[in-house]
């Protein structure tokens, strides 16, 4: 299914109860779309598989420059779908040009030292790292500075062969404020990362595959990397949730502390596991 039918399907549901249809294992699947939804200015959202919420970035003239007002929009719809029932993964994407192109300068140029400081400025782009489900990055065209951050922020990245990251914010006088300088290197290393960061390169799909910035490169072809995101979140939402849930905390444990304290943290939560109803029909044969 194309990317822009995806969209304007999404659009249509804004105001009217509607249906959105995604292509899996050769199937269509129509799931309805509640006309109480969130109505949002900078994002659109939809239910594009069972189990499955899209959110797509939705500032084409801006290249989905990520501006507060937007990630105000995007912190509470992944916090809705984190604590819908009825959801186990989320996609986020943008369009076919940009994933997300940056941070809004426009909205930046004008800012003091004690403004931002005071007002902890970007502080709450990493609020969606705190969220127990799963999300999917579907990332096509630019994803640059801001955009770069957000993908890296998410737990699984999709790329198109035309996606192009980088951190060039060193080229605007400044660097990186959303988490780039440090999941970079998390991920790639410090030279690396040193080099993009200092430089301003951009780097390829092909390379952020070859460095595991990202879990893979998708097929040519609009739309297909949404597709592809969607068909991934559709077989993760269909696992227990307990433990989709433990497995992304025993991972990020695994990246964000010691091999010591990871181990111990896994051994805690496949413990816990047993406790579940979904563990004992699991191992029944």
């Amino acid at each position: 299914m194309s990317f822009r039918l995806l969209q304007n399907t999404a659009l249509r549901a804004r105001t009217t109860t509607a249906t959105i249809s995604v292509r899996t294992s050769g199937r269509i699947r129509l799931c309805p779309m509640s006309t109480s939804a969130p109505q949002y200015e900078y994002i659109l959202t939809s239910k594009p598989a069972e189990g499955v919420a899209l959110i797509t970035l939705n500032r084409p003239k801006a290249l989905n420059a990520l501006s507060s007002p937007l990630f105000l929009e995007l912190n509470k719809a992944l916090t809705g779908f984190d604590e819908d029932e009825d959801i186990g993964a989320v996609v986020i994407t943008g369009s076919e040009r940009a994933f997300a192109a940056g941070a809004d300068i426009k909205e930046m140029k004008d800012k003091t030292y004690s403004e931002v400081y005071q007002t902890r400025f970007l502080e709450n782009w990493s609020d969606l790292t705190k969220l127990r489900k799963p999300i999917i990055a579907a990332v096509s065209g630019y994803a640059l500075g801001g955009g770069c951050e957000l993908a890296l922020m998410c737990d699984i990245i999709l790329a198109s062969p035309t996606a192009v990251f980088g951190q060039p914010e060193i080229n605007l006088g400044v660097i990186p404020g959303g988490g780039g300088t440090q999941r970079l290197a998390r991920t790639i290393g410090k030279s690396r990362t040193m080099e993009l960061v200092l430089t301003g390169r951009n780097f390829s799909a092909v390379e952020a595959e070859s460095w595991g910035v990202v879990s893979r490169v998708v097929g040519e072809g609009e739309g297909k990397v949404v597709e592809e995101a969607v068909k991934m979140a559709a077989v993760i939402a269909s696992k227990g949730r307990l433990a989709v849930q433990a497995g992304k905390e025993a991972v990020n444990d695994a990246y964000e502390t010691t091999m010591k304290e990871g181990l111990k943290a896994e051994r805690r939560l496949f413990h816990g596991l047993f406790a579940t109803s979904d563990q004992k029909e699991g191992v029944s044969f």
